[in-house]
């Protein structure tokens, strides 16, 4: 078994890779790329599964981790590893790529074999944004996680692929020259790439104060483009509209949320701080920002994605409060955000697929004729408002009530009162595509409801939704682990006059709940 944790991330690593090259290979018959790039998915889905089953509470550094030289000159190391921040990402990018696979069985009709690898290699730069602890290895997955997206959007975009994909694409690559820049010049004081002694260096004062705040910006400004914070959200709309639904359900937040919990939260704490007041005041004006256009939007893919606006914002929030419950919370809800948003983008794709058109005013009394379609959208919905006993609630909670006890009690209900403008966009969603007279579009269309294929995806995760809410304790105690403490690992090469002390753990004990 020993053997088994030291190689497990690096075959998670691989796998997809060298499924995108099996694609490639095979002739692009029927639905043979669909089917490799389905059993490559569900391989590398049980992969990550072994994560969770052998990760041990209470240990501290990074669980099965890898650190071997790769590139002498600059020092690039292949250092890997997972602790209690990025455990539940990877099974969730594992969880997310099969469903994909299996949302895009008949959507994608011509140039399987192209989406699948470029599908695959996207799933790929996803595990190494979620592993790396080598900052060069890291913004390597970091831009390749660009490339597909933008290519497939381009090729598979449902009206103006083109056009979105250059948005997207410019939008989040340019923010990344900075972002380079600034780990090179951590590079050029250190001699290393190593998150670890980074952390450590920075923590003790190795740095001269004003660039280390550019180098903190620039990392800040590429992430918050990536989730996107308010105002850097002038992509998510079109790559919504856009973007196939495999693509979209993984678009938004977790790279850039992540990011920013490892990379700026953990490598500059006094300088997160110091930015913390205005990101969540930023962070509350996309909250109601978001759900407003949300409420007014007759395109349900649009309206998704500003509701997407308004949740992340919610999660930056739980962020930037610096409190340990609101960062346990943040965590547990980009993973509930990725659960529910899965099954929101099957759901609505099997309704364009249906019935070829994304305007909610042309739909109308759809529960009548396609009920388990119905059932499913409530339950998501439900779940998605934060309804008790479902996944979102806990999150929510956890956030909110961190925002309202250690940072701001103002805050703290401007950002409720988006949370019950979001009930209100998603209900009135329901209400016009499921309930109420039957529109023409609907009466002129035969009943088509839930094939075996999409019910096989949507009960896993309307299960995942109800277990998520009633029993989170299976999730948080390692997720409160990592976002507790930066965790060293012993091998990192040190000044001798450097001694590991945690700064992030100091910054959370400073203030906020225990």
């Amino acid at each position: 078994m020993n053997a088994i944790n030291q190689s497990i991330l690096t075959l998670i690593l691989l796998l997809p890779l060298a499924g995108a090259v099996l694609v490639a290979l095979v002739p692009d018959r029927g639905k043979l790329p669909n089917w490799i790039a389905l059993i490559t998915a569900l391989v590398t889905f049980g992969l990550t599964l072994h994560l969770p089953a052998y990760f041990v509470l209470g240990q501290s550094g990074f669980q099965f981790a890898i650190n071997r030289p790769w590139i002498e000159s600059p020092a690039i190391f292949y250092h890997v590893g997972v602790d209690g921040l990025s455990l539940w990402l990877v099974v969730l990018t594992g969880l997310l790529a099969p469903i994909g696979v299996l949302a895009s069985w008949n959507a994608i009709k011509e140039r399987r074999k192209i989406f699948f690898v470029l599908f695959l290699v996207q799933q790929t730069a996803m595990f190494g944004v979620f592993i790396s602890l080598d900052l060069m290895l890291y913004y390597g997955f970091w831009e390749l996680s660009l490339v597909p997206m933008a290519i497939l959007i381009a090729m598979y975009g449902r009206k103006d692929g083109p056009k979105a994909a250059i948005k997207f694409f410019l939008f989040t690559f340019i923010p990344s020259a900075p972002l380079l820049v600034a780990i090179l010049w951590l590079y050029a004081q250190t001699g290393s790439f190593d998150f670890v002694t980074l952390q450590i260096l920075i923590a003790h004062g190795s740095f001269p104060a004003g660039p280390l705040c550019w180098a903190a910006f620039a990392f800040l400004l590429a992430f918050a483009v990536k989730v996107p914070v308010f105002p850097l959200h002038g992509w998510l709309a079109d790559t919504f509209s856009e973007a196939p639904v495999a693509l979209a359900m993984v678009v938004a937040g977790k790279l850039g949320l992540y990011s920013m919990l490892r990379f700026h939260v953990g490598l500059f704490p006094v300088q997160a701080r110091a930015a913390a007041p205005y990101l969540i005041a930023l962070a509350v004006i996309g909250i109601l920002y978001g759900a407003c256009l949300a409420l007014v939007q007759r395109d349900f893919w649009r309206l998704l994605a500003f509701a997407a606006l308004s949740h992340l914002s919610l999660i930056v929030l739980g962020i930037y409060g610096f409190t340990f419950t609101g960062s346990a919370g943040a965590v547990y809800q980009i993973l509930s955000h990725g659960v529910v948003d899965g099954a929101l983008f099957v759901l609505l794709g099997v309704l364009y697929d249906r019935y070829a058109t994304s305007q909610i005013g042309a739909y109308g009394g759809l529960a009548s004729k396609l009920p388990r379609t119905a059932t499913f959208f409530v339950i998501t919905s439900l779940a998605m408002i934060g309804l008790p006993i479902l996944n979102n609630f806990v999150g929510e909670f956890l956030i909110l009530s961190s925002t309202f006890i250690g940072v701001s009690r103002s805050w703290a209900i401007a950002a409720s009162l988006g949370v019950i403008l979001g009930a209100a966009y998603m209900l009135w969603l329901v209400q016009r595509l499921f309930y109420g007279p039957e529109s023409e579009l609907t009466a002129s269309k035969p009943a088509d409801d839930l094939h075996l294929r999409e019910l096989a995806v949507l009960w896993p995760l309307a299960v995942l939704m109800l277990v998520m809410g009633l029993a989170p304790s299976l999730w948080l105690p390692s997720i409160e682990q990592g976002v507790h403490t930066p965790q060293w690992k012993e091998s990192a090469v040190l000044p001798a006059s450097v001694q590991p002390q945690s700064a992030l753990s100091a910054s959370f004990h400073g203030e906020g709940l225990r």
